[in-house]
């Protein structure tokens, strides 16, 4: 009984973390868009406008569940509860720490992509089951990204997998730390199990990979419905694309997913190619910086700073750049990402079979 307490308290924990988490993002997606533009933002609620997403969150949850007539009632209620549920998954995986993981499974990446994949059922059960002409077509439009973009993000994660030589995100991360195996190296000559730090990352323990990191963090934004691949949701096009009809909990639901899939992606693609929880610092000479600069709290501390720098640079393009068309979107996908995330795995396997 106890061992089914503590699951449910990790898993509270986790809502926690997901919910306060998309509160801060929104506060400050809305300053860093604001700054971008030469603007203030939210002022007048709070200081600073801090309470704003607060009054913005009351209004929204007491807002009246609406449910067309013509939708089809059972899918239109579940689409918002699966395709959150899929994501709030897929922390259960995450390493947060060398001491610290909600669920330590030997396959975590296998997983991750596993459940991830359930968000596209949810989105097209929105689409679907509100019978409306531009939900539907937002639906479909999303569905066709996330399958495309999921094909070079694989490509991307199995390069890792292949220099790793695991699917355990605990042990690849590890890898990157100063109590690595002895076999880890720098450039894949060079031993780094003393020196640690930056050195021991996956990306300059094979630099190819750092191509493969910008695919992967390309890819995430495409699955993550984020501009420039924001076509399900082109407010210009398809008002509010497959989330067209829902209002009040359940639009906070897809609204929670989508900031909840921004962290998730992020802290995959940190814990894959920038070191996870480990240290950036160096051992130097006498100077053992990365020594005194581990344990849960360093952690938890390095792990959750890198990601949310990889998800400031999510929001920062998103008010820089344009949307793609539709043809330009599916042209990079497979004309551009795709070849050169399976050159990637190519070179992976020739760099460890001669390298390592």
């Amino acid at each position: 009984m106890n061992s089914y307490l503590l699951s449910l308290l990790v898993a509270l924990l986790l809502f926690t973390f997901v919910a306060l988490f998309t509160t801060m993002a929104v506060y400050v997606e809305r300053k860093v868009s604001a700054f971008m533009q030469d603007r203030l933002g939210p002022m007048e609620t709070g200081k600073y406008g801090s309470l704003q997403v607060f009054a913005d969150m009351l209004k929204m949850l007491q807002k009246e569940l609406i449910t067309p007539l013509a939708a089809d009632k059972t899918l239109f209620a579940l689409a918002p509860i699966v395709i959150f549920v899929a994501v709030y998954l897929g922390f259960a995986a995450l390493p947060w720490s060398a001491g610290l993981v909600s669920a330590h499974i030997n396959a975590g990446i296998f997983y991750i992509l596993a459940v991830l994949s359930i968000e596209t059922v949810g989105i097209l059960m929105a689409g679907w089951g509100s019978n409306n002409k531009y939900a539907l077509l937002g639906a479909v439009r999303s569905v066709a990204q996330i399958v495309s973009y999921e094909i070079p993000a694989g490509f991307a994660l199995i390069s890792v997998v292949m220099i790793t030589q695991t699917l355990d995100l605990q042990e690849i991360s590890r890898q990157q730390g100063i109590l690595s195996a002895e076999n880890i190296q720098f450039l894949g000559f060079m031993p780094v199990k003393e020196a640690g730090g930056i050195l021991a990352w996956n990306i300059f323990r094979a630099p190819h990979l750092i191509i493969a990191f910008v695919i992967y963090f390309i890819a995430s934004l495409a699955e993550s419905n984020r501009a420039p691949f924001d076509i399900p949701e082109a407010e210009s096009e398809l008002v509010a694309g497959f989330h067209t009809e829902y209002t009040g909990f359940r639009f906070a639901l897809v609204f929670l997913a989508e900031y909840s899939m921004m962290f998730l992606t992020s802290m995959v693609a940190v814990i894959l190619f920038l070191g996870a929880w480990n240290t950036p610092l160096p051992n130097i000479s006498t100077l053992k910086l990365a020594d005194w600069t581990t344990g849960n709290l360093w952690g938890i501390g390095w792990i959750f700073t890198k990601t949310l720098i990889l998800v400031l640079v999510q929001m920062w393009i998103r008010w820089t750049l344009p949307r793609f068309r539709v043809d330009q979107l599916m042209d990079l996908c497979w004309k551009v990402l795709t070849p050169l995330a399976f050159l990637c795995m190519l070179i992976s396997g020739i760099w460890r079979l001669w390298l390592m």
